[in-house]
């Protein structure tokens, strides 16, 4: 894990990044200016337990492409989760709130993934663990009304101007976050339709 001091605020951006594109980088950009955080990391996972992995090219190369793409110092590559074998978000969460006590984190997740969260192992435990911000994505801006998630715990989501104030808040507490949204997708981006930010990031 990247290391981390007591009294830090950290965002965890978890996902394939296959590959990693221009809106990644905004969700980051985004995260760390209205958050007031001091790191995200960008947790390379080694596959989505929701999803088919066939094809998803090796960690390695993942990783690499992260880490090429990004400039931001506070920007942290990492992918633990292979290391500890952990493959669900409740035991990743788990597990760095266990070996980072005192550290203020916040779990970031794009309001694509808002509507089917429900599905995903522990949902509630989650949501219990980390404050949660939920980055806009074009086409899910109403999720937040919608979505199971957004209704269980409506009574503890508070207003994007305090957005700053969310790492310090005790769970369950999450935030919705307007702002600048990318249409890049991964996929597409794999499909030939789109490119990572107007170049072959993931060629080779």
């Amino acid at each position: 894990m990247p290391h981390v001091e007591p009294g830090m605020a950290v965002g965890l951006f978890g996902g394939t990044f296959n590959p990693p594109h221009d809106g990644h980088l905004l969700v980051a950009e985004l995260a760390l200016r209205r958050m007031a955080l001091d790191q995200v990391w960008w947790m390379v996972t080694p596959g989505n337990p929701l999803k088919r992995n066939d094809g998803l090219p090796p960690l390695a190369d993942r990783i690499a492409w992260c880490e090429r793409m990004n400039e931001d110092p506070r920007v942290r590559i990492t992918a633990f989760e292979a290391r500890y074998n952990v493959q669900y978000t409740a035991q990743t969460l788990a597990l760095v709130k266990a070996r980072n006590p005192g550290v203020r984190f916040v779990w970031i997740m794009g309001a694509d993934n808002l509507a089917t969260f429900h599905h995903w192992q522990n949902w509630r435990g989650i949501a219990m663990t980390f404050p949660i911000a939920v980055i806009d994505r074009p086409g899910s801006t109403l999720s937040f009304l919608s979505s199971v998630m957004a209704k269980t715990f409506a009574h503890a989501r508070i207003d994007e101007s305090d957005a700053a104030l969310l790492a310090h808040l005790r769970p369950p507490a999450w935030t919705f976050i307007h702002g600048p949204r990318s249409p890049l997708s991964s996929t597409a981006i794999r499909a030939g339709t789109q490119t990572a930010r107007g170049g072959d990031v993931a060629s080779g």
